[in-house]
């Protein structure tokens, strides 16, 4: 629902329009007031931990698609009953009785990942973990520039030599469908487990796990790489009687999860609330590294944490050079190798923000000047780096708000990264262009692909045309998504401690947003390198907050504003103190 009159009032004073979401009705709010948890019901766990169900907070799960009052419990403790069967995932019995077969055989397996922190985390997770059951596995991770995403035939070949028998793939494989047939005349046995989106012809692999198989039952679809992975693991550990060992990995599934944007809902939320208490309880000697690098805390590790921190941090080898050195990482044994990985990786990440900060401004004056009035942008250049296509692109995405697409000119041929906004599928517009692909893959908000150069004018003009299509009737400007409109002297740590029981948060299910109004502004103040924050003491009534607004320091106050912001704690000096997190604000007349 789109409150028409605050848009209206605010259209020349911001970039983002103000949605906030309907209300729910009171006889619906009722009904589920009335529902008492089955923790509660049944005297369990949640009996005393956890406080009645608010009208504040019913609003909230409905917001995020969690309308059955009997999901309330299970969301809220994000616990197993969130969790499925991993044999109910596609031709995963076929997967099982292989890799047994192998390790009875003591056949030699190569886990095949990519270069990515999801990638790197699956082939970690299942290599370790088929070590663990008895098997002789080893690690291949292709490289971004030289070999690109996905099975290769030379990779193969070279496994192949080494001895393997089995090759099973992480996050990547199941678009491979020559690669598996070429894979198959070397008299190799390939396992794909993967999750980004098939093409209509399924691999003809020793079997092919994917959530998103068309033919798929499984009841989660967004899994991401490292959470197929984990469930083929999963899977193996069940059959071999050791049924919970598979929890010493949910770190590896957090990360990998958190990193690759998937949506935290579902059994995704369940894996990385799980996951992230591990992180903090006793972290493996490369994670431990890598959290000082970044300057945080074991113990204060979050969904943030992951993905503004770590997971930039895991991404830095595959981009800059060759991610064997994160996977190094997670393996490292001894603090002494974690902390020169962890440095090496510093470095690595402190030169793609150089270069990333580069090719986004000399992408951005390029598009300025040749015009942003298309749905969905194009760009790119001989001297782009193929190893921050996506960053950048996805930068832009934010800047512009609209479908962005980055190419390395190389040759004869293309590479492209592409990323969307909710409501265009990406994969799609490139599946409706695959006559002019070499190869294609990724999911509906991230894609990547290769072209020969002579097609690029032709796809560039077939995908704009199909994002005119697509978004027509869409308003080309990010949306702010409200949760509620509520009085600033109701805020306090009760709502607080309210809010982060719907953590971890992420994808779908971002942190809670609330809109007041009318709060006059007591004091303020410009801080930052070039004035580009506000500090700000706002109130209501008898009730003043702190509050912060990042990237506003060039906007106009007023005595009163209507504000958009977050709740948060800001710890500082070993304190912690809550504060408001200021996402937008208009000044009233």
């Amino acid at each position: 629902m789109i409150n028409t009159a605050l848009e209206l009032q605010g259209a020349e004073l911001t970039q983002q329009r103000w949605q906030i979401s309907p209300p729910i009705s009171a006889d619906s709010l009722a009904q589920r007031l009335r529902h008492k948890p089955a923790s509660q019901a049944h005297g369990g766990r949640g009996s005393t931990e956890q406080p009645d169900i608010s009208p504040l907070l019913i609003q909230l799960l409905h917001n995020r698609g969690i309308t059955d009052p009997a999901q309330f419990d299970a969301f809220l403790a994000a616990d197993e009953r969130l969790a499925h069967d991993p044999l109910l995932l596609q031709e995963m019995d076929k997967a099982v009785t292989r890799v047994l077969r192998a390790l009875l055989g003591d056949e030699l397996i190569a886990v095949y990942g990519d270069f990515d922190a999801d990638g790197i985390t699956a082939a970690v997770l299942l290599a370790q973990g088929i070590q663990e059951l008895g098997g002789k596995v080893v690690s291949y991770i292709p490289h971004r520039f030289d070999e690109g995403h996905g099975l290769n035939l030379t990779a193969l070949k070279n496994l192949k030599k080494q001895g393997v028998s089995l090759v099973v793939t992480v996050d990547c494989g199941i678009t491979g469908v020559s690669e598996v047939e070429d894979g198959h005349k070397l008299g190799l046995d390939i396992i794909i487990t993967d999750h980004h989106v098939p093409l209509a012809c399924i691999p003809a692999s020793l079997a092919a796990i994917d959530p998103k198989r068309s033919d798929s039952t499984y009841p989660f679809y967004e899994l991401a790489g490292v959470g197929v992975a984990f469930k083929l693991l999963q899977a193996l550990y069940r059959v071999t009687n050791r049924d919970t060992e598979w929890e010493k990995y949910l770190d590896l599934v957090a990360l990998g999860t958190v990193v690759d944007m998937v949506p935290l809902l579902g059994e995704n939320r369940y894996l990385v609330r799980r996951g992230i208490e591990a992180l903090n309880r006793n972290p493996r000697p490369g994670v431990r590294e890598l959290v000082l690098c970044a300057g945080l805390e074991i113990g204060g590790i979050d969904s943030d944490s992951i993905s503004y921190a770590l997971g930039p941090r895991l991404n830095a080898s595959g981009r800059m050079d060759h991610a064997v050195t994160s996977y190094e990482l997670l393996i490292a044994t001894s603090q002494a190798q974690a902390r020169a990985l962890a440095a090496q990786l510093e470095a690595r990440n402190a030169e793609r923000q150089k270069l990333t900060a580069e090719v986004l401004a000399k992408a951005r004056e390029k598009l300025l000047s040749e015009g942003i009035d298309q749905p969905l942008l194009m760009v790119g250049g001989h001297d782009y780096p193929h190893g921050v296509l996506g960053v950048v692109a996805g930068k832009l995405v934010d800047e512009f708000y609209r479908p962005v697409v980055i190419l390395k000119l190389d040759g004869e041929s293309v590479k492209g990264s592409a990323r969307s906004i909710p409501g265009f599928d990406i994969i799609a517009a490139l599946t409706e262009c695959e006559d002019l692909l070499t190869r294609f893959g990724g999911h509906s908000q991230a894609a990547g692909f290769v072209t020969p150069q002579a097609n690029v004018e032709r796809l560039q003009k077939q995908l704009v045309e199909i994002a005119a299509r697509e978004l027509a009737d869409v308003d080309l400007r990010p949306a702010l998504i409200i949760d509620a409109v509520v009085p600033l002297s109701s805020l306090g740590r009760d709502l607080y401690k309210m809010i982060s029981r719907l953590a971890p948060f992420g994808q779908g299910n971002q942190e809670p947003v609330f809109l007041s109004e009318k709060v006059k502004v007591v004091d303020s103040r410009i801080v930052g390198g070039g004035g580009k924050h506000l500090r700000l003491k706002l109130r209501d009534g008898q009730v003043t907050w702190d509050a912060i607004a990042f990237d506003l320091g060039d906007r106009e106050l007023s005595t009163y504003l209507d504000i958009v912001y977050n709740l948060e704690a800001d710890h500082w000096n070993g304190r912690e103190q809550l504060r408001l997190n200021v996402l937008d604000f208009l000044p009233l007349a």
